[in-house]
């Protein structure tokens, strides 16, 4: 009877409710978290130094609007494609996601060439420099190169993961059973989409309020 008693008692050794999966999952969490600090940092010094501008350059008036709105519609795009990548690899059709994959890559590359472009054609042809615009010294160059180069740090640091990733699958790394390289880079990835929608409002859309 003592010995049933004592095995009533015995306390089974705990075990971490995280597995390797989640743990991966909660590191990227952690790292979407302070990276979004730093872009909410970034606009709302943006803000600030707008705001109290006297001489701030109408954004509608210099900046590309119509080349920007289809640069955030092929992000969107590519977002969509790594939903279809992640789907297809949950599904254990390893074919189709890695030509998700590199739809969404080819996405990718495509965003920062236009975004090297639209650099160039404001530096050459419209002279939004680094601190001077027409003549007038203030912040707007830095602040505009500042933050979008920042994301565009981020889409190449996204480009050369989904890369990664994709030669991953190439070998056979993943299946139904095994997504979770995959799913970790789909975080990322929309993370730097919802970033640039919220860049693209700030600086591209948002006019100037009309001077009394």
């Amino acid at each position: 009877m003592s010995q049933v008693a004592a095995m009533s008692h015995a306390v089974e050794p705990a075990e971490s409710p995280l597995t390797p999966e989640s743990w991966g999952k909660l590191g990227m969490w952690i790292f979407l978290a302070g990276d979004a600090m730093s872009f909410g940092g970034l606009l709302a010094a943006y803000g600030a130094i707008r705001a109290g501008s006297v001489d701030w350059p109408d954004p509608t008036h210099v900046l590309g609007i119509n080349l920007t709105a289809f640069m955030t519609f092929l992000l969107i795009c590519s977002s969509v494609t790594m939903v279809k990548a992640l789907s297809a690899i949950k599904h254990g059709n390893v074919k189709s996601m890695r030509n998700f994959l590199l739809l969404t890559i080819l996405g990718g590359i495509i965003f920062l060439g236009l975004q090297a472009y639209e650099w160039t054609h404001l530096m050459h042809e419209k002279q939004v420099l680094f601190t001077t615009f027409e003549g007038t010294r203030h912040l707007f160059g830095t602040t505009f190169y500042a933050i979008t180069g920042f994301h565009g740090a981020h889409v190449t640091g996204g480009v050369i993961y989904l890369t990664i990733v994709l030669l991953n699958g190439i070998r056979g790394k993943y299946s139904a059973s095994n997504y979770n390289g995959v799913e970790l880079v789909g975080l990322y990835w929309h993370f730097v989409d919802l970033i640039w929608i919220l860049v693209f409002t700030f600086i591209y859309l948002i006019p100037n309020a009309p001077k009394p």
